[in-house]
């Protein structure tokens, strides 16, 4: 009993800082706090349920934010630290309006026996995964939960292929001695840019203890069986890929469709959209979250032109043709 007098008058008379880890759904932030009983600053209430603030840090724009605590290292720390913009490293594609609008559902017919298995695996899962989620199509029967859910959960799967093919070609590539003629900088691009998407829906939903879950199972498993088809199949493993990407632009395109007619989701017409999606894209302040998917859209259909041109090269010879296109381009 003594013991726990003593460290609650500790801990009531001191103002320790604790190193505070916040949910994804914050994009990974640590915030440093103060155990006092004093109650909460307003630079603390200013933040949002989805993450974004005023005029302090949004956890979507940097890997470390403060509250009104003093910082351990000093005020010099404290302010570069609240002053900074996180910025995603990686090179990537930012559109036009006329880019985004000119976006088109397309489909490569299957050549070969491997391009038929290829397109049937996709159907296979698709059709599965729609009737385990109860998918329910354009028409205004999806709800904001329901398209979130789906959203979140696709891109944990897709996330995975250009991270699988990536490490494969660079393990050869340190194995042999010999160049990889670029193709990894693009997958490695294409995995980051999934998790990406990953990252802003996370600042619209938090997803709960049963849907982490069925990710950690669903990952477990198709990243396995990805990595094994993609030692003895590459060429097949793409053409999977861009069939997967085809998908993808077809969900995201009845999403658009769902937020011009479905009275449940028109509010992101208007809403704004995430600070992580605004500096990823470049967007401006104004943008909303219907901009954001029709930048996400842009960006499957880009990974499903670069698998289903990967499928079509020699993997051993061919450089990558698409080496040049990862800088940045002001809208």
């Amino acid at each position: 009993m003594s013991s726990i007098l003593l460290r609650s008058v500790l801990f009531r008379n001191l103002s320790l800082p604790v190193l505070s880890y916040q949910p994804i759904s914050r994009h990974l932030s640590y915030t440093l706090i103060k155990c006092s009983s004093n109650s909460t600053s307003k630079s603390d209430q200013k933040i949002t349920k989805d993450g974004n603030t005023s005029e302090t840090q949004d956890p979507g724009d940097i890997h470390f934010r403060l509250t009104s605590s003093k910082h351990p290292l000093g005020d010099d720390i404290a302010k570069k630290v609240t002053t900074s913009v996180w910025e995603n490293p990686i090179p990537h594609k930012i559109y036009t309006t006329d880019e985004l609008l000119k976006i088109e559902k397309t489909h490569r017919e299957p050549e070969k026996v491997k391009d038929r298995l290829a397109l049937f695996a996709v159907k296979l899962m698709r059709g599965g995964f729609d009737f385990v989620s109860r998918y329910k199509g354009p028409g205004g029967e999806m709800s904001r939960n329901d398209w979130l859910n789906r959203c979140l959960f696709l891109e944990t799967i897709a996330g995975v292929p250009g991270m699988v093919a990536g490490m494969a070609r660079h393990l050869k590539s340190l194995r042999s001695m010999k160049r990889d003629h670029g193709w990894i900088h693009t997958l490695l691009e294409e995995a980051e840019n999934e998790r990406m998407h990953l990252l802003i829906f996370m600042t619209l939903k938090d997803p709960n203890i049963m849907f982490r879950l069925m990710v950690i199972g669903a990952q477990g498993i198709f990243f396995n069986i990805f990595f094994l088809t993609y030692l003895l199949a590459p060429r097949t493993c793409h053409r999977f890929v861009g069939y997967l990407e085809e998908e993808a632009v077809k969900t995201y395109t009845t999403l658009l469709q769902d937020i011009e007619e479905n009275s449940k989701l028109k509010a992101w017409k208007e809403e704004q959209a995430p600070l992580i999606a605004r500096k990823y894209y470049k967007l401006p302040e104004d943008a909303t979250v219907k901009d954001v998917v029709l930048c996400i859209r842009a960006d499957e259909a880009t990974h499903r032109d670069v698998n289903h041109t990967f499928a079509s090269l020699d993997f051993e010879l061919d450089n990558n043709p698409f080496i040049g296109k990862h800088g940045r381009k002001k809208a």
